[in-house]
């Protein structure tokens, strides 16, 4: 189904083009935007691949998927952003030649300090490490299939700290929601990088952002539920139920970078209204999202503590 811009009309779920025959692979799916992503695309007919840490949540989360849509080609996988070997593992057991959607959704926030299984902080570990290495090593499946997409989840959030090359891992001093709007810059430097690197090579592979605005799912008060702040836990809870919209309303930016047909590489889609809520729109970034030089040092960075080298695409 043909769209226009979402800036001039109320994008929905309704206006995903039929998704047949196509693939798609959904980091941290068993909830919020997540979940609605995977289970949105499955109702138009694309196979999903629930790719969640915890095997009891995402098969939870593929049975509510084939309940909620009859017929769903739905099967949750194992992988864990947080330790590469499981990235490894996941993308080995991903036998198909062809990829037709990498949705880089799965994401911590506003953590206590602490590190992955290969010694990474956690935040910059898991939300752009771990995703970084994984769409490396699916990076052929992806360049072998017509149309196939990159989509990362960033935040607006990615505006309140700039990427400190000489400190990723935030080891000098870890201040949590820094260290959080650090790993969301990073989020965007990769997805503009990768969208250098695809257009140099000459492929048709897009790689676009999106950010939810605030949404209402379990990443407010995760922070203060592993550290037993309980009145922090109340209020993040209250502020979902108040001021934020709903998982499914926040999982549009996301399935429409993904699946509208007018989305450009490199592009930022969130929340029209204030980039907080509402249809899907163009979203401001940072300039500094777009600073080649910075993309292209956090890139080599980030081959060297992953060992993924995207070799299809050196320069």
């Amino acid at each position: 189904m043909a769209t226009t811009s979402p800036k001039r009309t109320g994008w929905t779920t309704r206006d995903i083009p039929d998704q047949s025959g196509r693939t798609a692979v959904v980091t941290g799916a068993n909830s919020g935007i997540g979940l609605v992503t995977a289970r949105e695309l499955a109702r138009r007919g694309a196979r999903v691949v629930l790719a969640c840490r915890s095997e009891a949540r995402g098969k939870e989360a593929e049975e509510l998927v084939r309940q909620q849509v009859p017929g769903a080609d739905a099967e949750f996988r194992p992988l864990d952003l947080a330790d590469l070997a499981s990235v490894r593992r996941f993308a080995e057991s991903y036998e198909s030649a062809t990829l037709d959607l990498l949705i880089n959704n799965a994401g911590v926030m506003a953590l206590p300090y602490g590190k992955t299984a290969d010694g990474f902080e956690t935040q910059f570990g898991v939300n752009h490490l771990g995703h970084f290495a994984l769409t490396g090593l699916l990076l052929a499946k992806l360049l072998n299939t017509p149309g196939a997409r990159v989509v990362t989840v960033s935040s607006g959030m990615h505006a309140i700290a700039d990427i400190d090359m000489d400190d990723l891992n935030s080891e000098r001093r870890y201040r949590r929601w820094v260290a959080y709007g650090r790993s969301k810059t990073a989020n965007l430097l990769f997805v503009h990088e990768l969208a250098r690197r695809l257009g140099a090579a000459g492929s048709d592979v897009v790689s676009a952002a999106a950010h939810p605005g605030y949404a209402a799912t379990n990443l407010q008060g995760a922070s203060a539920r592993m550290e037993g702040r309980r009145t922090a836990v109340r209020l993040a809870e209250l502020g979902n139920r108040l001021i934020a919209q709903p998982a499914e309303a926040g999982a549009l930016p996301t399935l429409y970078a993904a699946t509208a047909p007018d989305v450009r590489p490199d592009s930022f889609t969130g929340p029209r209204i204030q980039g907080l809520r509402g249809a899907p729109a163009p979203s401001r970034r940072a300039g500094r999202t777009r600073d080649d030089a910075t993309a292209e040092r956090l890139w080599t960075a980030s081959e060297q503590l992953t060992g993924v080298v995207y070799e299809a695409l050196r320069r």
